[in-house]
């Protein structure tokens, strides 16, 4: 629906316009009554769902027609109903009905109507979208805003290794670190939500809803986080509410003064363009040298240390030997840890030869530690040296290739079930 073809907001609609102007076109007409259908249909029960058992009984047809249309239209089942996840096929299946519904409606709709336009339904339906997405904005904000949505880390989370979390989990892991980015977000959220109960400021909630909602949409995409759907009608929602203003909007945002001559115009662009080109440059130079595309060291592994002996003595592997080497990583060529029984990680700067390495520690210039290592097979690495004033020899064994779940667990349109680790 184009700004111009729905006219102003309700609120700022003349006492007289012309018939010209309160006309719509086709696609706009057409597109309205299929956002009217859609959008009533997808927030129902709303504000009834307050009511004690007034959600579950809106709630009784979809779960007789879902599962119909699912076996018989896609041959899949959908009986996983609502569990934590909003992107189950069961989700799926009921905003394809809805989408398809809305459509039908809108085709009848206008092969029987005569109306040129609907300003009474386009205010309504404004009014109802507002409140609407208000209530879940100012919910969500809420529960930010007090960090239950996010609590802060278990201690089962804060032992566990950055490997084993699934993407959703070191999502709500950063998230419920910092009680102040909680309180960030969740204002944000309140903020729309409050501006849209407000008639005079609905532009301006919108504009905040889409903003923060967007945000929500992408991090769910990108971090596997089954509430995809949701938050992508949301952000759809607060869209519909900007529709009527945007080419106003627009006109506000773009509007300068008189155009330049041509040739300041080339030259700006080619500038432009030539600086873009150039941070674009340097970005891709700085991953390859110390991103994930940089060299990798030919040690590059993780290597378990069998057996271990310090100024002689044999270093059993033992949970009570906390300072006993467990692994030693190669990565890059630039550094190297070593993990020790306890979990703890020291890391270190390395200089790498054929033969030999040295350590190095950023935190202080003087420290070295020097090592010679030979590799009696492609899965054994027997290092000796010194570090600290001790001798040190040890002998590793390359650990299977692992397969961490937060590099491999992947993009999941659909989502049974939600897979925080």
């Amino acid at each position: 629906m184009s700004a111009s073809s729905l006219g102003e907001p309700m609120s700022a609609v003349p006492a007289v316009t012309s018939a010209r102007e309160r006309e719509w076109s086709l696609a706009t007409r057409v597109a309205f009554r299929f956002c009217f259908t859609f959008l009533i249909l997808y927030n129902l029960p709303f504000p009834l769902g307050f009511v004690p058992k007034v959600g579950a009984a809106f709630q009784k047809p979809w779960e007789w027609l879902v599962p119909i249309a699912a076996q018989s239209l896609f041959g899949v089942k959908a009986d996983v109903l609502q569990n934590g996840s909003g992107d189950t096929t069961w989700n799926y299946v009921q905003l394809f009905l809805m989408a398809a519904i809305s459509a039908a409606v809108a085709l009848v709709w206008s092969l029987i109507s005569r109306a040129a336009s609907h300003p009474r339904l386009h205010h309504w339906l404004r009014v109802y979208v507002r409140f609407a997405l208000a209530s879940v904005l100012i919910t969500y904000g809420a529960i930010k805003v007090i960090q239950s949505q996010f609590p802060a880390p278990s201690l089962d989370r804060l032992l566990q290794p950055f490997g084993e979390a699934s993407p959703m989990g070191l999502l709500w892991t950063f998230m419920g670190a910092s009680y102040a980015y909680n309180v960030f977000t969740g204002a944000g959220e309140i903020l729309g939500g409050l501006l849209l109960t407000m008639r005079r400021t609905t532009l301006a909630g919108a504009l905040v809803s889409a903003a923060v909602m967007g945000h929500v949409a992408i991090l769910n995409f990108c971090y596997d986080v089954p509430v995809k759907l949701f938050s992508s009608v949301l952000t759809f929602m607060a869209l519909f509410l900007i529709a009527p203003d945007a080419k106003r909007l627009a006109a506000f945002l773009f509007a300068g003064p008189p155009r330049a001559a041509w040739w300041k115009v080339a030259v700006r662009t080619a500038v432009v363009l030539g600086f873009l080109g150039m941070s674009l440059y340097q970005a891709q130079k700085g991953r390859k040298e110390y991103g994930d595309l940089s060299p990798r060291s030919p040690l590059r592994g993780v290597w378990n240390v069998t057996e271990l002996t310090v100024d002689g003595v044999v270093q059993p592997p033992v949970i009570t030997n906390e300072s006993r080497w467990r692994r030693m990583v190669f990565d890059s060529t630039r550094g190297i840890s070593i993990q020790q029984i306890s979990d703890k990680r020291n890391r270190y700067m390395i200089e790498l030869g054929k033969i030999d390495f040295t350590l190095k520690k950023r935190d202080d210039p003087t420290w070295k530690a020097v090592f010679r290592y030979t590799r009696p097979d492609p899965r054994t690495l027997v290092v000796a040296g010194t570090m600290d004033g001790k001798t040190v020899h040890a002998t590793m064994h390359l650990d299977a290739q692992k397969e961490f779940l937060l590099t491999t667990r992947g993009f999941h349109w659909i989502n049974e079930y939600p897979f925080n680790r």
